[in-house]
This record gives structure tokens, C-alpha cells and sequence, in this order.
């Protein structure tokens, strides 16, 4: 079993390609190697193979890299499946993952992240409760943002330690934190694994 997500940047057009694309392959980069793992393509969109259990993971880091500019935000759906075939590339591989990744994502309207796993009751608590999330991701600065990212590719990391490492006061980082939502986030994503687990 595998997690495929699909997604595109919002507003693109908003801001010149060299602004967001380094912001989306860092994210990127975290949960593969390019077109083995993942590919961006028609200028804004892309495609992320990875184990399941990472996949909410990915996505708030994918969020958080893009949303360090004012002006952009991140559609993303996940789609959990088996693949039926590994190409060379992730645009050459297929299955039931990828199916469900693309589907979802043309149903995405005004919510920005949405997850299709084949079990319609895990699906509609895991959208709800993605939806809620939202509410506090989607209001996330490029302050909260930088914070979050580097949280997420820390999280063995203290905030004293943080503080340290970013050249910050501990308190600013606490705040940010709280403003991002990281713990409730952070509770979500241990939901999710176990969810995910359960398949």
C-alpha cells in the first residue's frame, strides 16, 4: 500500500514562478527524489509518492513550505491504495493509489485538503476533521509558516534548542506555535497514523 498525493499551488499566478517553486521542491525533496518520487508538472501542479503513514505529514510540510509567501496557498488531496505498476517515474506508475489521488482532488472545491482511502467511513471522519484543521492552517503567515516547516523536520528538537538553531527567543516560537495550531496539528497526525494503520 501506498499514498499518492496530488496537488497545485493557489494563486500561482499571484507571484513569479521563482518565488514559489525553490519553497515547493524544498518541500518536495523531504519525501523523495525527483521523478522517482515526485514530479511537478503543468507549471503548478504535482505528484508525491510515499509510505501512507507519512502522507498528513508531507502535506502540512508541503503547506507550511508554501505558504512562507503571503500570497500562496496549496490544494492537496491523498489518495491511499495499492500501486499496480512502478515506472521509471511516478507519471509512468499506476494503481488504485493514484486513481483515488486524482479523483479527489478534482472534488476538491473550496476545501484545500482532502484524503480518499476506498473506506467511506474513515474517509468522512478524516475530511471532517482535515476540514477543521484548516481553519487555523489556512490562516497560517509566512512568520507561522517557517516555524511549522522547521518544527516538522525537527520534531526530536526542543524549542530551546529551536530557539538556538533559527536565531530566535524561545517565546517568539512558542507563539507562533500556538498561532499555527502545531500541537492540535500535531494530535491530528497521530489520529491519522493510526487510522492509516488500521486499512
Amino acid at each position: 500500500m501506498i499514498a499518492v498525493i496530488t496537488g497545485d499551488i493557489v494563486n500561482s499566478r499571484q507571484a513569479p514562478v521563482n518565488e514559489w517553486l525553490s519553497l515547493l521542491k524544498d518541500g518536495l525533496y523531504l519525501y523523495g527524489k525527483e521523478s522517482r518520487d515526485w514530479e511537478i508538472y503543468r507549471g503548478d501542479s504535482f505528484q508525491l509518492r510515499l509510505e501512507p503513514e507519512l502522507a498528513l505529514e508531507a502535506a502540512y510540510q508541503i503547506k507550511a513550505a508554501i505558504k512562507q509567501h503571503k500570497d500562496l496557498d496549496v490544494r492537496i488531496a491523498i489518495g491511499i491504495g495499492e500501486q499496480d505498476f512502478k515506472g521509471k517515474s511516478i507519471s509512468e506508475s499506476n494503481g488504485s493509489a493514484f486513481i483515488r489521488s486524482g479523483l479527489c482532488f478534482e472534488d476538491l472545491r473550496k476545501q484545500l485538503m482532502g484524503i480518499s482511502t476506498g473506506n467511506r467511513s474513515k474517509d468522512e471522519v478524516l475530511n471532517l476533521l482535515f476540514s477543521l484543521a484548516l481553519l487555523t492552517m489556512n490562516s497560517w503567515s509566512p512568520t507561522v509558516a517557517a516555524t511549522v516547516s522547521s518544527f516538522l523536520q525537527h520534531p526530536d528538537k526542543s524549542q530551546t534548542e529551536m530557539a538556538g538553531m533559527l536565531g530566535k527567543s524561545q517565546s517568539s516560537l512558542s507563539e507562533a506555535l500556538k498561532r499555527g495550531g502545531y500541537d492540535e496539528i500535531m494530535q491530528l497526525d497521530t489520529y491519522y497514523r493510526k487510522e492509516i494503520g488500521n486499512l
